[in-house]
């Protein structure tokens, strides 16, 4: 899919013409850190106008839903019928769904704590039978010391997502994949799942929530190796913007194949 030519085109208009709900990217899809890209505002706008949903779906887990919220609100994007989704209540979900009743030991901020035990999750400092490990901005040696001998004992080990850095300006800071290499040298263990893109059991879990087929659903991202390998691993339309991480040589050359791309998001305005 070469960005810029008429096959391109005719098939963003195609993915728009088809799509429900849009699942956003935050950074680098609509904003860049705390700056809007272009006239981003005029486009959601036009998106809620035209009866689609927006959903701002992330794989951070080290803020709730609704810090969130409260940062989109601050910065004019956030409508009525918006929602946001992270990799940290696809989690919970997965936990509920498959440990119900079980006592977790989570490895996560307070903000994500309040969510788990919100979802009817009980958490526990001792005598946890599963082990959770998220994007914990309050990480401790003791924290990593607790979760790596429930590792070690073979207790069910989810992981909210694999990206290995966070992206910030600078220098990124690690992420739960570095802190998944990490406990994976000190136990030997993997997970045994991991909630967030570019797997499945997010995408299993937002089809629930909105109970609609996967193909009225787009993923827009910048990010080919989770956004765009997310809607292909779940069915999904995929467009990758190239407003963020990627430019359009490695557009060209990514094995995760998007179905269209965009310059930004706002280049979607014209479909709706």
């Amino acid at each position: 899919m070469i960005y810029g030519t008429k096959e391109n085109q005719k098939k963003l208009e195609e993915i728009v013409g088809k799509t429900e709900v849009f699942l956003l990217d935050m950074d680098g899809t609509v904003y860049i850190e705390d700056e809007l890209i272009g006239d981003i505002k005029k486009t959601l706008q036009k998106m809620r106008l035209s009866g689609r949903r927006i959903i701002y779906f992330t794989n951070n887990s080290s803020k709730a839903a609704a810090e969130y919220e409260h940062k989109l609100e601050r910065l004019g994007i956030f409508g009525k019928g918006d929602e946001v989704y992270t990799s940290g209540i696809a989690a919970a979900e997965y936990c509920n769904e498959f440990y119900a009743g079980k006592k977790v030991y989570l490895v996560g901020t307070q903000g994500l704590r309040s969510e788990f035990a919100a979802a009817g999750i009980s958490l526990a400092e001792e005598g946890a039978e599963v082990a959770v490990l998220a994007y914990d901005t309050t990480l401790t040696f003791e924290k990593l010391v607790k979760i790596n001998r429930m590792i070690v004992e073979g207790k069910p080990y989810i992981a909210t997502h694999p990206d290995a850095v966070c992206p910030a300006k600078g220098v990124f800071p690690p992420d739960v994949g570095s802190f998944i290499e990490l406990l994976k040298c000190s136990s030997g263990r993997a997970p045994d799942v991991i909630c967030g893109k570019p797997y499945t059991v997010m995408g299993e879990c937002i089809k629930r929530r909105l109970r609609l087929p996967a193909a009225r659903i787009c993923m827009v991202g910048d990010r080919p190796h989770t956004d765009i390998r997310f809607a292909n691993n779940n069915g999904f339309h995929g467009i990758l913007v190239l407003s963020g991480e990627t430019d359009r040589e490695r557009a060209e050359r990514t094995p995760d194949r998007p179905e269209a791309i965009a310059e930004s998001l706002n280049e979607l305005a014209r479909y709706f």
